[in-house]
């Protein structure tokens, strides 16, 4: 059966040119795929020389990435493309969502439109990190959620298990619990009660707590932590991966004909180097727990990262992880 993915062409700081390029780059991969791209056809048609599976829906209006209420912006914007390709999903005229527009409404769409699975309290915002291996793991939550309980913190060692296991193939993914030390006493109540939970859990390859400074040497395959909190060890991670090759790049250019030649040398290995780094290779941030994918393409992406993140969704709906994820809690009621 031919995969529908409904995709907002206006979200992103590059939209539509960058959303439609990314979305041929993908065509030439996925042969059994429909795009169907929400926005304004004027701008998208001249973008695009053969329609072949290729659906422009055209749109009216555009929820703007600076939004101060993104809630509104959808209720009110009832003719945005990001309204308008979560209500195809929620129709079931499309089987995913994606978009790299402004996050707090494809989160309000997804939660609001498309919806949750029944027994997952909150879904959380998850991403595949970086890590010096070149595996990465995968964090949640990312700021879905501003406050969490322990049960929320139980919910998301089981999302993450089940999208590293599906979507990323590892066998009995390793999870762990982001907190201040690698001890069980360690943290506050919030962290002391989750880690009880997932300890008591043998459906879950809990490993204990682990830290932030572990999280790039790959100590686990998921890493679980309220949304605030994982929220500034994202963008540490990504301001942090953004610094290093900047200095390295002044260090080369401003080095000297020495450093120039010694760049030069190492110039595979400081390739590998970025792109152990370069989290936009590993797709696009997954509200995970809903009814269907519905996934957020970094607003800086270009062509590559729109295909990264449209081959990740190809992935889901290819391995069917919403649909075990749902039979997972039938089975467990």
């Amino acid at each position: 059966m031919k995969k529908k993915l409904a995709i907002d062409a206006m979200g992103g700081d590059f939209a539509p040119k960058s959303v439609v390029e990314g979305c041929l780059l993908a065509r030439a991969e996925f042969t059994d795929t429909e795009f169907i791209l929400f926005g304004d056809e004027t701008k998208i048609r001249p973008l695009i020389s053969d329609m072949t599976n290729m659906t422009i829906v055209h749109t009216t209006e555009k929820i703007d990435s600076g939004e101060s209420d993104p809630v509104k912006a959808i209720r009110s914007k009832k003719k945005a493309s990001l309204v308008l390709a979560a209500t195809a999903v929620k129709n079931g005229e499309a089987d995913a969502l994606i978009s790299a527009g402004n996050t707090g409404a494809l989160l309000a769409s997804g939660i609001f439109t498309v919806g949750r699975i029944k027994q997952v309290d909150r879904p959380g915002l998850m991403s595949t990190m970086p890590t010096l291996d070149g595996k990465g793991f995968d964090m949640l939550d990312l700021g879905a959620n501003a406050e969490n309980t322990a049960r929320h913190l139980h919910n998301f060692a089981v999302l993450g298990s089940f999208y590293a296991a599906n979507v990323r193939g590892i066998e009995r993914p390793t999870v762990g619990l982001l907190n201040n030390g690698s001890e069980a006493s360690k943290g506050a109540p919030l962290q002391k009660e989750a880690y009880e939970l997932l300890a008591a859990d043998e459906t879950i390859n809990f490993i204990g707590n682990v830290e932030a400074r572990e999280l790039m040497n790959g100590v686990a395959d998921v890493v679980v932590v309220d949304g605030f909190t994982g929220n500034a060890v994202l963008k540490s991670i990504e301001g942090t991966a953004s610094s290093l090759m900047k200095q390295l790049k002044t260090a080369i250019t401003e080095g000297g004909i020495l450093s120039k030649i010694g760049a030069l040398l190492m110039k595979k290995s400081l390739y590998r180097l970025k792109d152990s780094l370069d989290y936009e290779k590993a797709g696009g941030a997954v509200l995970f727990g809903l009814k269907a994918p519905v996934i957020k393409s970094h607003g800086s992406s270009k062509a590559d990262a729109i295909f990264a993140t449209l081959k990740q969704t190809h992935k889901m709906l290819e391995t069917d992880v919403v649909g075990k994820l749902v039979r997972h809690y039938q089975e467990d009621k």
